[in-house]
């Protein structure tokens, strides 16, 4: 067998050429809604701008950590493409994102990010005749065993970590805003303003009143219900000491027996409008309460149980649709699992890098305008799957697909007459998709 002998050659490569079309998601949103600086600075000093810039670049690749900036010394194309005008050393990263101040970087990021959505379709759910944008809210820990950063502590998952909340907009799961929180904060702490956020967000994306929110039990509580801003919603009721035998009585009485089940396994759905969010002494208006109540006579071998075993599954909504429509709308908020799995594995955001709270909640944000600019340029591949050198069946790209498809795409920098030209090479199978997307950007 012949080997193969290497030489260092003295063309310019880069194997993240996909980064030209993370910085076209951006745009010109990044110089429009991210100040030069913040505060004051030394003149020729980096500006802000850059800093915020560099790290969201860095997530855009899937890395997080502030060594990683080292990588992109002689990289034209992460430059350029991110509009970065002086890249940060590591010391330099480090030390201005916690020098920035809180408030006003915070706003200034999510006002990006709203620049991204804006742009954006959403996919909808059925709800009876009605077509709506899913929310999905929930709360996903980030595993920071073994660390001694601020806010680490235990979590409900039972290791050390943060605990933030997060909400996503559209079948495609596109990262509506979140908030990073202590690992030892219960789910319900702020939840309340953060839905009032979040409503504002999708008021300014002209979504209002056209979309359903879900929210699993931990977010049962009376203060929720006034926020949701005339949208539709569907809440997972927690059962706290309800009987079960007695809700059982409930859906023989009043509920519809479901066909097609196995044979000693009846179930019922159904109904109830007489229950209020705050309990039986509350004030506030009653709202409907669809349930699925599950009575298990055997097992699934057709061995008869000794006791029959009960489980009830109740969701508040003021959804205008059948029970058992109401319970599977509630079962595809599940897919906001897959949504949590592909900020953390896929771009790499769960050991934050920082030590400082204050970091990492910038950190957080950026990785919210990352993982919208992937998610993006994977809904724009799926569009034009014909152009694509595989076949393309999901409706949603996962963000390592992204990644490995088109940001990790090799380049070849050329420069000439001032300018500067990246080619692809002849075996690059997703050049066409890729100048495809380019084009439509720019005449955007």
């Amino acid at each position: 067998m012949k080997r193969l002998k290497l030489e260092r050659g003295k063309e310019e490569l880069i194997s993240t050429g996909g980064n030209y079309l993370c910085g076209h998601i951006l745009g010109e949103g990044s110089r429009r809604h991210l100040p030069e600086n913040f505060q004051c600075r030394r003149e020729g000093s980096i500006c802000d701008r850059d800093v915020l810039l560099t790290m969201t670049g860095m997530i855009c690749d899937g890395r997080s950590d502030f060594t990683n900036v080292n990588q992109y010394y002689q990289d034209t194309v992460f430059v350029r493409s991110f509009g970065i005008g002086d890249l940060p050393s590591e010391a330099t990263l480090r030390q201005r994102l916690d020098e920035l101040p809180q408030a006003r970087s915070h706003l200034a990021l999510r006002k990006l990010n709203e620049s991204v959505l804006k742009g954006r379709s959403f996919g909808t759910v059925g709800a009876g005749e009605m077509d709506l944008v899913p929310v999905d809210i929930d709360v996903s820990p980030l595993d920071n065993s073994g660390s001694h950063k601020q806010g680490v502590s235990f979590t409900y998952k039972k290791h050390d970590g943060y605990a933030p909340i997060f909400a996503y907009v559209g079948t495609e799961g596109y990262m509506l805003d979140h908030e990073l929180r202590p690992g030892k904060q219960h789910c319900q702490e702020g939840t309340p303003e953060f839905i009032d956020s979040c409503v504002r967000t999708l008021n300014e994306l002209g979504l209002g009143g056209r979309c359903l929110i879900r929210l699993d039990s931990g977010n049962d509580a009376e203060e929720n219900f006034a926020r949701f801003g005339g949208n539709r919603f569907i809440v997972k009721r927690n059962l706290r000491k309800e009987c079960r035998e007695q809700w059982l009585a409930t859906a023989r009485r009043v509920g519809e027996l479901k066909s097609g089940t196995r044979e000693g396994k009846n179930v019922y759905t159904g109904f109830v409008d007489h229950l209020r969010p705050g309990g039986a002494k509350s004030n506030t208006d009653v709202v409907a309460v669809a349930f699925e109540v599950i009575e298990r006579l055997s097992d699934p071998d057709g061995n008869p149980l000794l006791l029959p075993e009960i489980v009830v599954n109740t969701f508040w909504t003021n959804l205008p649709c059948t029970a058992q429509e109401v319970i599977e709308l509630y079962r595809d908020h599940g897919t906001s699992e897959q949504f949590h799995s592909e900020l953390k594995s896929d771009l790499g955001v769960e050991q934050l890098p920082s030590g400082k709270f204050c970091v990492n909640q910038i950190v957080m944000l950026c990785a919210m305008l990352a993982f919208n600019t992937l998610r993006a340029i994977g809904q724009e591949a799926v569009a034009r799957a014909p152009l694509a050198p595989i076949k393309i069946k999901a409706g949603r790209w996962r963000l390592k697909t992204v990644l490995q498809n088109i940001v990790y795409c090799a380049v070849r920098v050329i420069r000439h007459a001032r300018g500067i030209r990246l080619h692809f090479g002849k075996n690059c199978l997703w050049f066409e998709l890729i100048e495809d997307i380019a084009r439509a950007r720019m005449r955007a």
